[in-house]
């Protein structure tokens, strides 16, 4: 066998320094497979080398939570009634990038496959999307092929889509990030871990047989996109839902006989990582026969078959003496599997092909917390933060009679208006457990059948307000999305984040990266929601002539919370009459509104207004008035500022407002201002005395704005236009760009 050498190692993205590594682990030089095995699960990917240490820094414990950020393939919280609920969020955007319908489709199946590998049943999706400017032909392709591989992918599996969000940036043009979200539930008693033992215990792969689809995928996800990436097409794998769909059935059956001491998906990296990772939880080893392991494609060399990542493959331990049963169970299911090997005491892992060692390396050494290397990057602040500081908000003249042309602009941008052309490509019905299919709400609801309860889910994070200041925009993110719980009823329990970066060697974009975790930190632990889990995506960015520019810094919510049946809360306006109030402070603030970057072209400006200590009073008081049943609707003030929340408050019941707006702050800052911990609510004539004393005793900034009226807009008594004119222009401006190209 040829010996390797530094060149190789390189080749393969391992540093000079990691290879001396490897050669003190071993103590020797490795084979070819054993540097292809260091290769995968030392990238950036696998090991997260160049974020753990500030990883680390985010809460991670919780009375909720019943596994500790990264014990288990996803995070597990418990909900009440003997369930638990276990959701993560990833990220898949370098194969989106380059095979968009595969990309999107292979990530929508392997967050599933990490739900119900714990041995929950997957009862909810939810997606976070950026894509470029939807002018160019790229980014339609790109849109069309992710929006496509997510429904086609999950319908045929069978979740619903229950929310999402995406947005349009031209940071985003030759990176899409596509960050896919799973929830699913399970008894208590019937979580399955990720953690081999049972020395003499046999190792099982099922499902799929392994091809070379995905080969250095994991690598492949930790190097920068460029011209040549797309000759990398055999690093994006191909799924199939079908299969998919009764491995899930198949693991449920064989859970519910007890029959599972522990399992995990395979997805990044392959074999080498559920082998490694499953025996350093346990701190156990494996022999495992690469020859036994079903191939579709007859020419693999071992470092193949162990680096593949075909998909809808999993690696399960059993108890010896059960083996009969669980064959029979699989044949039932017609699911493939084979015995590949057994657990062992040592801290080991030997690979075998033929009967001959292939490569013989320490489980430990390969994973995160082991031996796999750490790094702190420089850090050096950007020269553009002191350059946003210079904004001026006099220098935007005050131009009153252009505001109705500028609310029908700000209706009709990408990032603003309804995702129709999106979500209806997607099955958000299957299951019937989807509340707000017919209940919009400014999270999704899921109704947990078993139980007295309601799942609250979103996803939640505006770029600009990172890039502005990723300390501030990362607290709004964790802001936002428990404010689009309390202001569905919901009070949130845990997160999980998908923290999307450009090159971390890179030291303006390290220092992003560590700030952003400063500001997740503060503001989960101000609203006592821990981290469970989550994903790194760095190498994330565009080239512009000869220059290289990262995306926004894009850390990506994923937020979990629960409540009773009788406790949600829709953002539709109910009735003519009501009265509409916005609760939280009032600001001459545009800063980064999507008012300001698009309508007036003008990107460079702060964070907007943000207090977290505010915040944290504001969700407090939203359980309250739900619970109290003193409100009607309840909406939150995001992108677009006031006007858009309106808007998207009255379509639902084509019902229309009449308000009027405070003299003392400018009309484009009222009406189009993003400043944050605001919400618009309303309230019956009947319960009016009792909001009106439940809030002046709470001591509660609000103003009345107006009422809810049959379907006019009224702004200080000159008329907007009608709720149909704005819904056509809402609801079809995506439509009519697609359609077109599609």
């Amino acid at each position: 066998m040829k010996k390797v050498t530094i060149k190789d190692a390189k080749n393969l993205g391992l540093l000079p320094e990691e290879f001396k590594m490897i050669k003190k682990i071993l103590g020797r030089t490795p084979n070819y497979t054993e540097l292809a095995i260091y290769s995968a699960m030392w990238s950036e990917h696998t090991s997260y080398k160049n974020s753990i240490k500030w990883l680390k820094t985010l809460p991670r414990k919780g009375k909720c939570l019943l596994a500790e950020a990264g014990s288990e393939n996803a995070g597990i919280v418990d909900i009440g009634e003997n369930y638990a609920c276990v959701f993560k969020i990833e990220s898949h955007n370098h194969p989106s990038a380059i095979e968009p319908y595969q990309g999107a489709a292979t990530g929508v199946g392997g967050i599933n496959r990490d739900i119900f590998t714990t041995g929950a049943r997957p009862i909810a999706q939810l997606n976070s999307l950026r894509f470029g400017n939807i002018a160019l032909e790229k980014t339609k392709w790109l849109l069309d092929g992710v929006v496509r591989g997510i429904g086609d992918y999950g319908n045929s599996f069978g979740v619903p889509v229950v929310s999402g969000e995406v947005y349009f940036d031209d940071c985003y043009n030759e990176n899409p990030l596509v960050n896919a979200m799973s929830v699913g539930i399970v008894k208590k008693n019937k979580i399955i871990s990720a953690t081999a033992k049972g020395i003499g215990n046999p190792v099982y792969i099922i499902g799929s047989q392994t091809g070379k689809d995905g080969i250095h995928g994991a690598s492949f996800a930790s190097a920068d996109l460029n011209e040549n990436s797309a000759e990398k097409i055999t690093s994006v794998q191909v799924g199939d839902p079908f299969m998919e769909k009764i491995l899930l059935e198949a693991t449920q059956e064989l859970n519910e006989q007890g029959l599972i001491v522990a399992m995990q998906d395979m997805g990044a990296a392959g074999i080498i990582c559920s082998t490694s990772e499953m025996s350093a939880r346990g701190k156990v080893g494996m022999k495992i026969h690469l020859d036994k392991v079903p191939l579709r494609q007859q020419d693999m060399e071992p470092w193949e078959i162990l680096l593949s990542e075909s998909q809808e493959r999993m690696l399960m331990i059993v108890e010896k003496g059960n083996e009969q049963k669980v064959e029979k169970i699989l044949e039932k299911w017609d699911i493939g599997y084979a015995i590949i090997g057994e657990v062992i005491k040592e801290d080991k892992l030997y690979f075998y092909f033929n009967n001959k060692i292939v490569a013989e390396v320490p489980a430990s050494s390969l994973v995160l917390g082991g031996g796999a290397p750490v790094y702190e990057r420089k850090a050096k602040k950007p020269k553009y933060i002191k350059k946003l500081k210079t904004f001026n908000i006099k220098k935007i003249k005050k131009e009153e009679e252009k505001y109705i042309e500028a609310a029908k602009f700000l209706v009709q941008l990408p990032t603003i208006a309804s995702k129709r052309w999106i979500y209806e490509q997607y099955d958000t019905m299957v299951r019937t457990n989807n509340i707000t299919t017919n209940f919009p709400a400014d999270a999704g609801l899921i109704n947990i059948k078993e139980t007295s309860k309601i799942l609250g889910v979103t996803v939640d994070c505006n770029s600009h307000y990172v890039w502005a200041n990723p300390y501030k925009g990362a607290q709004i993110a964790v802001a936002e999305a428990a404010r689009n719980l309390v202001c569905s009823g919901v009070k949130p329990l845990a997160i999980t984040n998908c923290l999307n970066f450009g090159n971390p060697y890179n030291p303006e974009v390290y220092w992003q990266f560590v700030e952003v975790i400063r500001g997740m930190a503060k503001a989960c632990k101000a609203f006592n929601t821990p981290v469970t889990g989550g994903n790194v995506s760095f190498y994330n960015q565009i080239k512009k002539g000869k220059k290289i520019i990262p995306i926004f810094p894009t850390p990506v919510i994923g937020m979990l919370g629960i409540t009773e049946k009788e406790n949600i809360m829709t953002l539709a306006f109910k009735q003519k009459g009501d009265m509409i109030y916005l609760i939280g402070p009032i600001k001459d603030d545009i800063n980064q509104s999507q008012y300001l970057i698009n309508y007036h072209k003008i990107k460079e400006s702060p964070a907007p207004f943000f207090d977290l200590k505010w915040e944290k009073y504001l969700q407090k008081i939203m359980i309250e008035l739900v619970k109290l049943k003193l409100i009607n609707s309840a909406h939150d003030v995001s992108e677009g500022g006031l006007f858009i929340c309106l808007l998207e408050s009255a379509i639902p019941n084509k019902l229309g407002f009449d308000i009027t707006t405070d003299s003392e702050i400018r009309l484009d800052s009222f009406l189009f201002g993003e400043a944050q911990g605001r919400v618009v609510v309303t309230v019956s004539s009947k319960n009016e005395p009792y909001f009106l004393d439940f809030m002046i005793e709470k001591k509660v900034p609000f103003i009345t704005l107006g009422h809810v009226t049959k379907g006019e807009f009224r702004i200080d008594d000159i008329s907007y236009g009608f709720v149909s004119d704005y819904e056509n222009l809402y609801m079809n401006a995506i439509n009519k760009i697609m359609e077109k190209n599609v």
